[in-house]
């Protein structure tokens, strides 16, 4: 889940709080170049103040102007279509072949203890999935927990849509050192809750990236309180068998969808030994990826750092299947 769709969330909320009446807007079909994703949200309230985005700008305002004008989505929800004739793409500014398809649902301050439903299990990351059927009262969607994240259908005869709300992508990095920080920021901008663990409280009392959860704890608890979802990748980047290998033990252990450790191809053998030792199975420790990152000749510690990144994108793309890591033992990133 993005950041602003959280936000979303959570100024309906408080805009319901306050008894004002609002409108959410999601994205649930694209065609060509769209510059916003499938499930992307916004909410527009009775005075016009805007969270959220549909399109980068494109069709913002006319949905605006349509609400607040009385036009649209007055009593239940809607579905329109953006873009159909090409003078429509030109008028509202969308890219060359882009249509972008919303359903508009009027949400009234009744819906309040809906919406604080789905913004409670986004802050205790969990997943839980809203169905609304327009050809029903828009003010009784169904709720239901989930155990993973759904893609989200919309089936245009039924009238019904399905979504799946879910916790934002976590990092979590154990060891607060040079890497990390270049590690944090950058994921930052890529959209990730960052949350770095080390149990050295001079680290991370030095620790200077804004917007970064810390926490003075051994990683093993940590990860087993705060990283143990298919939402996170964890990443062990202290070079301290100590913290890192008490990190990883819990990390494998765990949903998360990636977990690597920094090291070189002969460091991670070790590790990999050490780990076996511990109780861990051999599958498990195939999951590691390590030596980290993907191999474009990163030397510096932001070099180290993209080379992380996208690896982590490419695992959560699906790009790459497995430990590519495991694969190819001559693997060097840099990390020695």
């Amino acid at each position: 889940m993005q950041a602003t769709d959280r936000q979303v969330i959570e100024q309906i909320c408080q805009w319901l709080q306050s008894n004002e009446t609002c409108w959410l807007a999601t994205v649930v079909e694209t065609w060509g170049s769209s510059p916003r994703p499938i499930g992307s949200l916004l909410a527009c309230s009775a005075s016009g103040h805007l969270v959220g985005s549909l399109s980068g700008g494109c069709v913002e305002d006319d949905l605006l102007n349509s609400l607040t004008g009385g036009e649209l989505a007055q009593e239940s929800a809607e579905y329109i279509k953006y873009g159909i004739t090409p003078e429509e793409t030109e008028r509202l500014g969308l890219p060359c072949g882009g249509h972008l398809h919303v359903i508009v649902e009027p949400v009234l301050p009744s819906a309040l203890s809906h919406f604080e439903s789905i913004l409670s299990s986004l802050v205790k990351r969990k997943y839980i999935e809203r169905s609304l059927t327009l050809n029903q009262t828009s003010q009784n969607p169904e709720l239901k927990p989930v155990n993973r994240f759904n893609k989200l259908v919309y089936d245009e005869k039924g009238q019904k849509l399905m979504h799946t709300f879910g916790p934002r992508h976590q990092l979590f990095i154990i060891g607060a050192g040079m890497v990390s920080s270049y590690l944090a920021e950058m994921a930052q901008a890529l959209n990730y809750l960052v949350t770095v663990c080390d149990p050295r409280q001079h680290l991370i009392d030095d620790f200077d990236q804004e917007g970064v959860t810390l926490v003075c704890d051994m990683p093993d608890d940590a990860i087993r309180d705060l990283a143990d979802d298919e939402a996170t990748a964890i990443v062990a980047l202290t070079h301290d068998p100590r913290i890192d290998d008490m990190g990883l033990m819990q990390a494998l252990k765990t949903q998360a969808f990636y977990v690597g450790a920094m090291g070189s191809s002969k460091t991670s053998a070790s590790r990999r030994e050490r780990l076996l030792a511990l109780d861990l199975s051999q599958s498990e420790i195939d999951s590691l990826h390590a030596p980290i990152g993907l191999p474009i000749g990163s030397k510096t510690p932001p070099e180290i750092a993209i080379a992380i990144l996208a690896e982590i994108t490419a695992v959560r793309s699906g790009k790459i299947q497995g430990c590519l890591n495991a694969l190819t033992p001559g693997k060097q990133v840099a990390n020695n």
